[in-house]
């Protein structure tokens, strides 16, 4: 896992929305959520409503939130931008849904999989990197993001959130061949 105290790696890509959003565009931000998501995951499918209300209870609260899928969309044509902006409304995102087309941004944070969480504070230093929940598809725990709302609140009152964390599980980050991580 990427150690806490890591620095966000700047980005600067488009949006399902047809914009282009940079890490400095939430400067204004107490506390900042990277994720990375895909359409077609069914581990992100089974969390990514209780996803959107988390962050959405945090409006107005200095939460900032963005989602970035770095998915090979040749090979996993359902993580193109029409699909994934049709996810961003099923879900109720509130918040930019980038798409990473060099897998670049994916490398720099080290992602692993989708659903994958960094969460930064103030100083964007890593400060939380893990599981949203203990809900996956095939078991009964409450989908209700109690893990990730208890470090966003540290976050939001600059505490650090304190080890261990659980590592995010859900589908490997499709990487186009050739192009895997080192």
């Amino acid at each position: 896992m990427v150690p806490l105290g890591t620095p966000a790696a700047e980005f600067r890509l488009p949006s399902v929305g047809g914009h282009t959003i940079a890490l400095s565009d939430f400067s204004h931000a107490t506390a900042l959520l990277v994720v990375f998501l895909s359409n077609h995951c069914p581990y992100v499918r089974h969390v990514e409503r209780a996803l959107g209300r988390v962050v959405a209870s945090y409006t107005g609260r200095g939460l900032a939130a963005v989602g970035i899928c770095s998915n090979d969309t040749e090979r996993y044509p359902d993580d193109d931008s029409d699909h994934l902006a049709e996810q961003a409304r099923r879900a109720r995102f509130d918040f930019p849904y980038l798409i990473d087309e060099t897998q670049e941004v994916a490398k720099a944070y080290r992602a692993a999989c989708t659903p994958d969480f960094f969460l930064y504070g103030t100083d964007r230093l890593l400060t939380y990197r893990g599981e949203m929940d203990g809900a996956r598809p095939s078991n009964n725990v409450p989908n209700d993001g109690r893990v990730l709302r208890a470090a966003i609140e540290l976050a939001l009152d600059s505490k650090p959130v304190p080890a261990p964390h659980r590592p995010s599980i859900g589908c490997s980050i499709k990487w186009r061949p050739g192009n895997e991580p080192a």
